[in-house]
């Protein structure tokens, strides 16, 4: 009877040997020479749980790590990837990834959310898919409070000194890309594809974040190419191409209460192409204050751009507000020099500032925007701020 226990405990004792023998051989062979790829976690057409646990990994390695997505075309629902992780690592997707055509399938605002990581890549010749063709009707964005409840392609919360290249964010529901708390985040060759009439699909918004660099890429949507919140600081945009779309846009500011200071903004370099704006800094009247200052628009061309460069302190889309009073953010430091191109509207140049708080220190230079349409030449217009005008100066009036 001793005997036969004891070869019993022999046999179990082999039998949990085995099995670990065989987790340890899966768990190896899942992740090689510090890659992940979810296909080794049992990816489908469906790869939301292998994604997530090949995430889970790679973060809880304590060398370098990659999180790879192969070619292919792959759903997705929504998914949070969250640090802090013990090593750096990197996300690599050269496949496409689909969002949920239903919104209601993604509650909480966003699709794909990276949260709280240090030392973060994503990278590839990978693209998310928002399948946002759906959102962009009336009668969908008022069941969704005016289309701000829907979910946004990408979101990069308290991220840190990390870098997105060669990725495409395409048919958002809502904006594409929401930057929010982060510090070192450069976008590299990023692309944004959405048609001129997604409504409210802003390709990337910063807010309240440090040191953001958007170099090189190329952003077509049916908002704001890029829009600045409160509390953003040294932004740096480099070579963008923008358009169709609203421009490249400070604001909107003082819609809300204790806004943060926007400060140390440099757009330059870019080429701008039939959106409905240019560069453009706006606030809403009668409502809360802030500041926003040392912004620079350098090195600019116009293509056919309704309103190539406007500052709008009276802005009130769909009658939304009281003109009432005036707008209580203060706007100063302000240049734009070597615009150039042709405008899709007779003004050109408009700086409408607050009557209770004028623009101070805004320089205009070597302005050069021509318009052939009834109404021509060019003009200018400006209102409670006197530029400093210097150079060539194409729009006459201010």
């Amino acid at each position: 009877m001793a005997n036969k226990k004891m070869g019993l405990e022999v046999v179990s004792y082999a039998i949990i040997s085995f099995s670990l023998v065989l987790l340890l051989a899966s768990t190896t062979q899942a992740q090689s020479n510090g890659v992940f790829d979810v296909t080794k976690y049992g990816a489908g057409k469906d790869i939301t749980e292998a994604l997530t646990n090949a995430w889970k990994s790679a973060c809880a390695s304590t060398k370098a790590s990659k999180v790879l997505i192969p070619s292919g075309t792959y759903w997705l629902r929504r998914v949070t990837l969250a640090g802090p992780c013990k090593a750096a690592i990197k996300l690599q997707v050269d496949g496409i990834l689909q969002a949920p055509v239903d919104p209601d399938k993604l509650s909480g605002g966003h699709w794909v959310n990276f949260r709280y990581i240090d030392q973060f890549t994503l990278s590839g010749r990978g693209t998310f898919d928002g399948q946002g063709k759906v959102a962009w009707s009336k009668s969908t964005c008022q069941k969704y409070k005016d289309c701000d409840s829907l979910p946004m392609n990408i979101r990069f919360d308290f991220i840190t000194n990390a870098l997105v290249r060669d990725i495409t964010s395409r048919d958002s529901k809502n904006f594409h890309v929401n930057v929010l708390g982060c510090k070192n985040l450069t976008f590299q060759h990023f692309t944004v594809r959405a048609p001129g009439e997604s409504v409210n699909t802003d390709g990337i918004h910063i807010g309240r974040s440090t040191g953001i660099y958007i170099i090189d890429s190329k952003i077509g949507t049916g908002d704001d190419c890029i829009s600045v919140g409160d509390g953003t600081e040294e932004l740096h945009i480099t070579g963008v191409t923008c358009g169709p779309g609203h421009g490249i846009s400070v604001g909107s500011l003082g819609k809300y209460p204790n806004e943060k200071p926007v400060s140390g903004i440099f757009v330059k370099n870019c080429t701008i192409s039939d959106t409905t704006n240019g560069v453009r800094i706006k606030s809403w009247p009668n409502l809360y204050g802030g500041v926003a200052s040392n912004m620079h628009f350098e090195d600019i061309v116009m293509n056919n751009v309704q309103n190539p460069v406007i500052i709008d302190q009276v802005y009130c889309p769909w009658n939304q507000c009281s003109l009432k009073a005036p707008s209580k953010v203060k706007i100063s430091d302000v240049s734009f020099k070597s615009i150039r191109g042709t405008s899709a509207t007779p003004v050109a140049v408009r700086i409408a500032c607050s009557s209770g708080f004028p623009c101070q220190n805004v320089k205009l230079a070597n302005i050069n925007l021509a318009y052939r349409g009834p109404g021509g030449p060019a003009k200018s217009q400006c209102s409670n701020v006197k530029p400093i005008i210097s150079g060539i100066m194409s729009a006459s009036g201010c």
